[in-house]
């Protein structure tokens, strides 16, 4: 690594999980879970799917690429969380069933924020002009997705996850900008980061608008075929856009300006104790990470 932190080659990012969080590194992923006063650690190696194969790092594939396998990723830590938690470090999710997983994800996903608001926009149909057809299908889009962060906020469990996702990103934030990686210096900073999931949906949410748009008017059965063939697209131009505004942040603040507010509905100040358990995972994953000689998968 050169010069300041935030300009490493490898990005570190994560999620919040159930009781704690999950970090990513270029070797290795990271859960820590409180589970009391203490907090428990679970580590292990991992290998990108693109390593594999190289064109699965070409610009506009990695999107969805990346996608994916942060999905699956994704449920298999949730569930990992869950199992620590409770104090037993057995996976529960078989590969059988962590496909099914990812698949009724996928499915609940592609009903909820495509079927439905292209349905939507096409009752329109024959009573407005097509532009105003798209902009009735991207505005439901939008709602929808809106609608069901608040709806998910309003649960109790579901703002503990919120206030350790907003641990990792203030721990990130803390790293990138040099700071020391100390509760106090974590709790100065900004819950909000430009590569945050929930920005890159609102992301792909607004692009789906200028790409849908180019359509032009079909019946039914080929507006949804058409929209459901370019989602890897318009995943692969979302991913570009985090790219960049991450590399870019001060010169694309007012694009990125969007995502970060709506980030102020999936995420919560955290609790020194939250902060800890973010901190924690963060310090695994680094290169090299502090005390390697004494860690293990």
């Amino acid at each position: 690594m050169s010069g300041k932190r935030g300009e490493t080659p490898f990005q570190y990012g994560g999620q919040a999980v159930i009781e704690g969080v999950m970090m990513r590194g270029p070797q290795r992923i990271a859960t820590a879970v409180r589970s009391g006063e203490e907090i428990i650690i679970h580590q292990e190696k991992i290998t990108p799917w693109s390593d594999y194969f190289s064109f699965l790092k070409w610009p506009l594939i990695r999107g969805t690429v990346v996608l994916i396998e942060s999905m699956v990723i994704g449920i298999r830590t949730l569930n990992l969380s869950a199992s620590l938690a409770l104090g037993d470090e057995e996976e529960g999710l078989s590969s059988f069933e962590m496909v099914l997983t990812v698949a009724l994800a996928l499915l609940l996903a592609t009903g909820l924020f495509i079927l439905l608001p292209t349905w939507l926009g096409h009752l329109t149909s024959g009573r407005f002009p097509v532009w105003a057809q798209n902009l009735v299908e991207g505005v439901s889009r939008l709602g929808l997705f809106l609608a069901y962060l608040l709806g998910i906020r309003a649960l109790e469990d579901i703002r503990r996850v919120f206030q350790y996702h907003g641990a990792e990103h203030k721990t990130i934030n803390t790293y990138e900008e040099g700071a020391e990686l100390t509760v106090e210096e974590v709790a100065k900073r900004s819950r909000q980061h430009p590569s945050c999931g929930t920005s890159f949906i609102l992301y792909v949410l607004v692009i789906s608008i200028f790409v849908f748009s180019f359509l032009g008017n079909g019946p039914w059965w080929w507006k949804f075929g058409s929209r459901l063939l370019l989602l890897p697209l318009i995943a692969g131009l979302g991913y570009e856009f985090i790219r960049l505004s991450r590399r870019y942040r001060k010169q694309m603040r007012f694009f990125i300006a969007p995502g970060l507010w709506v980030q102020n509905l999936t995420t919560g100040e955290p609790d020194p104790g939250q902060i800890e358990v973010a901190i924690a995972a963060l310090k695994c994953v680094l290169v090299p990470p502090p005390g390697a000689a004494g860690s293990g998968d």
